[in-house]
């Protein structure tokens, strides 16, 4: 059960696009002047824990995926065998076969470049067994070791399914982020990516609700806006 106010998230992300849109929107006591920026801001959202001792208490991770996409613009590379790049190649995705893996060397200064280059990646069921042999630690230490694309799997379909698929993952700070959304989505879209991300969350804490502190949300660029207190 959400303790989220739908109105009070709708109203916080109407202001935020309001914002992005260049309009002057009154936050928090006080009339603020947006800007409009030359790129798509993202909608993020900040969540503070409380009553939760990251040394002590069990350490979670869960993903969930989202029923809108928050970032289409992520940017994939498929790692893939002679019928996956030509797939790759239709849809308009980058891809590297073996041989161009093997080119790479196993050098870590062009596997960090290959890294930084895309957000994330996909690869062939017989080539992800080769990734550490071809590519050693890189990508897993930038946390972009690929996901699986079985063969008879929609390599669109599965592309969208990593864009929407969210992760909260505790680490040594009482703090996470999340994207839900981006200024270009309706305000429903977002607030029910919201809501089911903060449930989602909840679910994986111990003591559910009671260990969120705060949450609030903010696009690129603009002012945090809080939305549970």
């Amino acid at each position: 059960m959400s303790k989220l106010s739908t109105t009070l998230v709708e109203k916080a992300i109407t202001d935020i696009i309001a914002l992005s849109n260049g309009e002057t929107v009154h936050i928090n006591g006080e009339d603020k002047k947006g800007k409009k920026r030359n790129f798509t801001e993202t909608l993020e959202l900040q969540i503070t824990l409380k009553n939760y001792d990251p040394v002590r208490d069990k350490r979670f991770s869960g993903t969930f995926k989202l029923p809108t996409v928050p970032r289409p613009n992520l940017k994939c590379c498929m790692l893939g065998n002679a019928a996956h790049c030509e797939q790759a190649d239709r849809i308009g995705v980058d891809h590297m076969s073996v041989e161009d893996l093997k080119k790479l060397n196993k050098n870590k200064k062009l596997v960090k470049k290959l890294a930084k280059r895309y957000d994330f990646f996909l690869a062939s069921d017989n080539m992800i067994k080769q990734i550490p042999r071809l590519l050693g630690p890189g990508l897993t230490k930038a946390g972009k070791f690929p996901t699986l694309l079985a063969g008879g799997e929609d390599m669109q379909e599965k592309i969208d399914e990593v864009k929407s698929t969210i992760k909260f993952q505790m680490k040594k700070v009482m703090c996470l982020n999340v994207a839900v959304g981006n200024v270009t989505m309706d305000v429903k879209q977002i607030s029910a990516n919201t809501q089911l991300a903060s449930n989602f969350l909840a679910s994986l804490l111990k003591k559910q609700w009671q260990n969120i502190g705060q949450i609030f949300i903010k696009s690129t660029m603009g002012p945090s806006i809080q939305i549970f207190f």
